[in-house]
């Protein structure tokens, strides 16, 4: 679903949304739920609707919109036809009324963006990480060794082959690729993931047969590259795994009912193979004189290394899975409410002033009470500052210090007071000065030559002790003190988490609002 999601945000002009997006939704509590979807959106501030139209008022919808048809989720394009767009499916084409007919009027829609990103076509750095080096060896390979036609065929056939059966070790691990996804789905018959992932296609818990194509063209393509005649050896064990494909074929026929396109597609490169072999060598004389020594140490190299990073990979993705369930559980509202504390003493805490950041209206409200001296307290505020950054609209912060103005001794109290004295005269240069210090990480001396104010007044002071002696009485001994909602913020949780209760905080307030005028 992902995909289609993804592609639905770039025809909206938020191709530089999509990262996040799927960072939100993967995440989400109700995952794969429409409110999922709609949350995550509002997370990212994209304008959307769900509801229930009409069917009658299909002609009033926008070209591209997300519709609930035949109980999936969809991307419609709306034309002078229907494109319905399913994912992991082939597109359909339908008339008005075939669409009506299984549409539950249910729709998504999005504003599309005012400034689109136009969608960048970088060169794809990790692909031509394997592929030079691997034109480099076929390169090297061409300059020292001699060709003849069958082993330039069987070196071709062998590197599509390993193309394909990398594709078919993605879909085994359930690494999605788009247009891997078009291919596999050709026709309502194929499903290349119900033939990959059937427990049929496992010979036992070490080996499947969509390991055996990976391994066949890998030694293939090394062993021609080590030495042409190899591709002899090559034709002559195609030959052999034609009871293989045999299988394959009837396990797709009659087991499953489905067609695998990859593992047809190299079903008949094993067979070209087999066939180049049985016209270029009329006996397996030629066979037997051949050096096998490249072949074998070709396959013990890459069974090694195969069975090596194999469990590495499906440990990756399960890991990677895991962790969105986690995150979902973590990302429960009334969670993060459970471990958020009540601050005890409470009384005077509006009273104290510090520097503010975004709208102080805002349904979140966060307070982080710092120390100019703690490490901590540097990456806090900067998450605090990029989400007021963010949603400088839905949140609100605000700054206060924890720092015993007593303390001479201390040679960062001069921040604390500089910044109060400055917020007073200016609130702006106070949060330049903040920021410099931070985010920008100035040190002590360049940053009070740049922020330096006349000796602080004593309403600096008193506010300063103010804010000492409230920390005090709360038993904040501590910093960075993070408080959310007038609640202190959970342990559990980072400041830049912040960003998936919004829309809960804003939720709740309104809810709490609407109470008390009944």
């Amino acid at each position: 679903m992902v995909t289609l999601l993804n592609k639905y945000l770039d025809k909206n002009g938020y191709s530089n949304q999509k990262e996040l997006f799927e960072d939100l939704f993967l995440s989400h509590p109700n995952y794969p739920s429409l409110f999922a979807i709609t949350d995550s959106l509002n997370v990212l501030s994209i304008e959307n609707i769900a509801l229930k139209v009409p069917k009658e008022q299909l002609s009033d919808l926008p070209e591209n919109f997300l519709a609930v048809y035949n109980n999936d989720i969809t991307l419609v394009t709306k034309t002078t036809s229907i494109v319905v767009e399913t994912e992991g499916k082939k597109k359909q084409k339908l008339n008005f009324d075939e669409f009506l007919s299984g549409w539950n009027e249910i729709i998504i829609a999005i504003e599309p963006n005012a400034n689109p990103v136009l969608k960048k076509h970088k060169t794809n750095v990790k692909n031509l990480f394997y592929t030079l080096p691997f034109l480099g060896l076929i390169a090297v390979s061409a300059t020292y060794n001699t060709y003849t036609f069958s082993s330039t065929s069987l070196l071709i056939s062998s590197c599509i082959g390993l193309i394909l059966s990398i594709f078919i070790v993605q879909e085994k691990l359930g690494i999605k690729n788009e247009m891997i996804s078009k291919f596999c789905n050709l026709n309502p018959n194929a499903s290349c993931d119900t033939v990959i992932k059937s427990k049929k296609s496992e010979i036992n818990q070490w080996i499947g047969l969509s390991d055996l194509p990976f391994l066949f063209f890998s030694i293939s393509t090394i062993s021609i590259l080590w030495q042409p005649k190899l591709s002899s050896i090559i034709g002559f064990l195609s030959l052999l795994a034609i009871p293989a494909i045999a299988y394959s074929i009837w396990l797709q026929k009659i087991e499953l009912k489905k067609w695998c396109v990859l593992c047809l597609a190299v079903s008949f490169i094993i067979v070209f193979q087999s066939v180049t072999f049985g016209f270029e060598n009329s006996s397996l004389l030629i066979v037997s004189n051949i050096n096998l020594v490249p072949f074998f140490y070709s396959t013990i190299f890459i069974t090694s290394i195969w069975f090596t990073i194999k469990p590495i990979l499906e440990n990756k993705i399960t890991l990677e899975k895991q962790v969105n369930q986690l995150n979902r559980f973590k990302r429960n509202f009334n969670f993060f409410q459970f471990l958020s504390k009540n601050i005890e003493e409470f009384d005077d805490f509006e009273k104290l002033n510090g520097i503010t950041f975004g709208n102080k209206n805002a349904t979140t409200q966060i307070t982080l009470i710092l120390s100019p001296s703690c490490g901590h307290c540097h990456k806090a505020f900067e998450d605090a500052y990029e989400l007021i950054q963010n949603y400088s609209e839905k949140t609100h912060l605000t700054i206060l210090f924890n720092i015993n103005p007593d303390n001479e001794d201390n040679t960062y109290k001069i921040v604390a007071e500089n910044l109060l004295a400055l917020n007073e005269q200016n609130p702006q240069k106070a949060k330049e000065a903040i920021i410099d210090w931070h985010i920008n990480r100035l040190d002590l001396i360049s940053w009070k030559r740049k922020w330096s104010v006349e000796a602080p007044h004593l309403l600096v002071n008193k506010e300063l002790q103010n804010q000492y002696y409230w920390c005090l009485k709360n038993e904040f001994n501590y910093t960075p003190v993070k408080i959310i909602n007038d609640n202190l913020f959970p342990d559990e949780y980072e400041i830049n988490e912040l960003k998936y209760f919004i829309n809960d905080f804003h939720e709740e307030m309104e809810i709490e609002k609407s109470l008390k005028v009944v």
